[in-house]
């Protein structure tokens, strides 16, 4: 009995001290914790011990709060009441915009495949520039965070906001205030001097930058998942190519985060516009996987990645155009023509707010209301050597009208022993229709009974539209031409008339497919254009100024039958 109650004693303190040992245990955790509270309470307060990129702590998620997960976000008819003014003034939803968390969670938008490439650790650091003038609280610092938290901290060097002359208070010291308490040394904010335009402010926030590689973005968007690392392992590779991230569409009315939808690839048109593309197979034959860096003749413009030393080498962007337009598709042609390559990449995805309009002035003081008129003719003068007559076909009215001195920019194609712009056009854009070249004939087509040439109307033709007629405008419309391929289409430079085995029927001018439906004749003794298909000939017969043109039976006594080119091969 002795031994046992010795035992059982024994027993107890085990037990007490085991007890005791654990109570001590969880308040060192908890004074550790507490601790760490006070510390980081103390660095915010402590207005001298600026956050650094190292130092930086991303905030908890906002769960359950609107547009999170990058949903849409929809208004009560109360929030409602002033959105038609807001929208007309900011061309987005920021009703929307502003019940969104500022670091809100999106979908990653990238192909499975993407998130098991492994990239070198030793990758160039990065200095990403967002432009603004005029734009709004919570679009500029969601793009902010979204860089900063789905950015490798080792790669990140600095985000450079650069204000060009905003009117709101809320980007003045409100802005700066912020940024400074938040981002500390992550964010600077540079003011240009005068009002400079997009254009001429990349180049002066790109100037200020440090890091090996300049990311220009606009300060409408939110960068994705693993954004960052496939477009600097690629310019690791190849420092001459300059890169394009996949954009994602952010919805301007309801601000939801939706995909891209497949690969882009960029063209453009005579007039000197962007446009998107579909991949040749002669592209797709010649990369070895579908999550591969691919060749694109141009890009958008907003949003691209270069070596920042080789950027400034090939001439940054040309200072002399004005606020924003013609700077994408001629820093994509210098770079091709220079020796360089531009380039999309699948992996890495940036959501961006497709806008109607633009929340600033759009006027510059050379080009007034047609900046894009005079950017484009300083491009078509430097980069273009003859093919800038298609450039004037359809801008006829800025013939003789000055464009400013480019004797520097022409400085550059000399010094980097540039190709032509043939060399482009056979070895970048083989497919591109070139509306005077190998063909049977081009320009108006005219009816002389009538005096009408067959025309577009003015209609888009990104769409299906009919083909019509107007008065003939003696050369000034770019509405009324028109070529016949050496493969017989009659079209224009993306879309071709389709015609119907109908009488009576119109013609259509849709996406040239090579298909027989698409295919003409024209007998230059006769006048006839006959399809190919249906036998049919183009007639304008009782038809009136601005109507549509028709098919009809062939009847070489019918003056509505006859038609002229204005050039022949």
């Amino acid at each position: 009995m002795y031994y046992y109650r010795i035992y059982r004693r024994r027993h107890y303190i085990y037990f007490a001290a085991f007890i005791i040992g654990l109570i001590l245990l969880i308040n060192l955790k908890k004074n550790n914790r507490s601790h760490s509270q006070k510390f980081r309470q103390n660095l915010k307060r402590n207005p001298n011990e600026l956050i650094n990129i190292d130092t930086f702590v991303e905030p908890e998620p906002c769960v359950g709060c609107p547009g999170e997960n990058g949903r849409a976000v929809y208004l009560t008819a109360d929030e409602s009441k002033n959105l038609d003014a807001i929208y007309k003034k900011e061309f987005f939803n920021l009703i929307a915009s502003d019940k969104i968390s500022l670091w809100r969670s999106i979908p990653d938008t990238r192909e499975s495949g993407c998130s098991s490439i492994q990239y070198p650790k030793d990758l160039p650091t990065a200095s990403v520039i967002l432009i603004f003038k005029n734009e709004r609280w919570s679009p500029v610092l969601r793009s902010v965070y979204s860089i900063i938290n789905r950015s490798p901290r080792h790669l990140l060097k600095e985000i450079i906001l650069v204000d060009d002359q905003s009117d709101l208070e809320e980007l003045k010291k409100p802005l700066e205030d912020y940024c400074r308490e938040h981002f500390g040394t992550i964010v600077r904010i540079l003011r240009t001097p005068k009002r400079l335009g997009l254009i001429a402010a990349k180049n002066f926030g790109g100037r200020y930058a440090v890091g090996d590689v300049i990311v220009f973005l606009d300060a409408h968007i939110e960068a994705n998942a693993g954004w960052l690392e496939p477009i600097l392992a690629r310019i690791k590779e190849k420092p001459s190519a300059i890169l394009c991230p996949t954009i994602d569409n952010i919805d301007d009315k309801t601000m939801a985060y939706h995909g891209s939808g497949g690969s882009g690839y960029g063209i453009f048109t005579w007039s000197l516009f962007f446009t998107w593309g579909s991949i040749p197979d002669r592209v797709s034959r010649k990369r070895k996987s579908h999550l591969d860096p691919y060749p694109s003749p141009t890009m958008a413009g907003g949003l691209l990645a270069a070596d920042r030393k080789y950027f400034f080498e090939i001439g940054g962007y040309d200072d002399d155009m004005e606020v924003w337009g013609g700077e994408n598709l001629e820093l994509s042609f210098r770079t091709w023509m220079c020796g360089g390559s531009l380039e999309f990449v699948p992996c890495s995805h940036v959501g961006h707010i497709f806008r109607p309009g633009h929340p600033y002035n759009m006027t510059g003081e050379k080009g007034k209301g047609d900046v894009h008129g005079r950017n484009s003719m300083r491009l078509a003068e430097v980069w273009m050597d003859d093919y800038k007559r298609l450039y004037y076909m359809h801008r006829r009215d800025l013939i003789g009208k000055d464009y400013g001195d480019v004797s520097s920019r022409r400085e550059i194609r000399e010094r980097l022993k540039c190709n032509n712009f043939k060399w482009f056009l056979d070895n970048v854009y083989p497919e591109k229709f070139i509306l005077d070249e190998n063909v049977r004939a081009y320009g108006e087509i005219r009816n002389p009974s009538a005096s009408f040439c067959l025309d577009t109307l003015g209609k888009d033709e990104k769409r299906a539209i009919e083909l019509g007629v107007f008065f003939c405008q003696g050369g000034t419309s770019a509405n009324q031409v028109f070529s016949l391929s050496n493969t017989d289409e009659l079209r224009r430079e993306e879309v071709c008339c389709v015609g119907q085995d109908r009488i009576g029927s119109v013609i259509r001018l849709v996406h040239c497919s090579g298909s027989p439906n698409q295919k003409w004749t024209h007998d230059r003794k006769s006048g006839a254009i006959v399809h190919s298909d249906s036998g049919l000939c183009l007639d304008v017969t009782d038809v009136k100024n601005g109507e549509l043109a028709k098919l009809d039976k062939c009847n070489s006594n019918k003056p509505g039958q006859i038609w002229e080119f204005k050039n022949y091969s």
